[in-house]
């Protein structure tokens, strides 16, 4: 499948910038089943600093403010092939070894909700993908699909004692649990091709798990699948905080507004030949 992608952030400021950095993630990764066409980012109110590719293998762009500006755009636009791999992704790759995605972050500490969670979940005979699959439903069950109960820093422990979350708490509470299980997990920012819309206000999060004889495979939470053809990874990390597509620092002003416009769809056949 063809996937057109074009994905704007605008950043507007009480007062004009001092100085700013903002360190993007938001080139797709060129991965099993993903195949990268054309890829670019422009800005207006910033400039590119460098680039360079941090310890998860994410391409990462430092940007910084102009000085003085009162708003901050960065576009980016690209097509990306995908193919349908029942979600497995295959073999590691990146600097931090697979232990490194056992161990706890701020975000993805359990306590008494979470482990509730791990108690309701059915050990599959049919092997590790199963009972995984288990535990997302488990999540799902658990915790509905809601916006505006979390925010970006609430830790996956307080969305599942919530009750509710979106699809970065679906995330963080599945990569808790399944570390408790002692499987490797991983968090992955990236696009979603909607079935009933093009434009969004957000990219979607899910999350991933290492199984023995197949690699990393995918798990959507959110919508109770493995990613398909509809699914463009984008950045992974143990949590949000690594792979976060927008993260930065500014002086002499606070973000007074911040708007996301995301729009994914598939590019016809008719369309790919011109």
């Amino acid at each position: 499948m063809r996937l057109s992608i074009r994905h704007t952030t605008r950043y507007r400021f009480a007062e004009p910038v001092a100085h700013g950095i903002q360190r993007l993630r938001l080139t797709p990764k060129e991965t099993q089943g993903q195949r990268i066409l054309d890829w670019t980012m422009e800005f207006e109110g910033a400039h590119e600093q460098l680039s360079y590719d941090d310890q998860n293998f994410n391409h990462v762009s430092l940007v910084a403010v102009d000085p003085g500006t009162q708003q901050v755009v960065v576009s980016c636009a690209g097509h990306v092939d995908t193919e349908d791999n029942a979600g497995v992704i295959g073999q590691h790759a990146g600097h931090l070894p697979l232990w490194a995605f056992l161990g706890r972050t701020p975000l993805t500490k359990p306590g008494p909700a979470i482990r509730s969670i791990i108690a309701d979940v059915e050990r599959s005979e049919g092997g590790m993908v199963q009972t995984l699959h288990n535990l997302s439903a488990a999540i799902r069950d658990r915790v509905t699909y809601g916006t505006g109960v979390t925010v970006v820093t609430t830790t996956g422990e307080e969305a599942a004692a919530e009750g509710q979350g979106v699809c970065q708490d679906h995330a963080h509470i599945f990569i808790a649990a399944a570390r408790m299980l002692e499987i490797p997990a991983r968090y992955v920012s990236g696009y979603l091709m909607m079935n009933d819309r093009i434009d969004q206000e957000a990219t979607h999060a899910w999350a991933e798990a290492w199984v023995q004889g197949l690699g990393w495979v995918g798990f959507d939470i959110s919508n109770g699948i493995s990613p398909d053809p509809r699914y463009v990874r984008v950045a992974t990390g143990r949590d949000y905080t690594d792979a976060a597509p927008i993260t930065g620092i500014s002086f002499g002003a606070v973000t007074e507004d911040l708007t996301v416009d995301v729009a994914v769809e598939q590019q016809m056949e008719e369309q790919q030949q011109q």
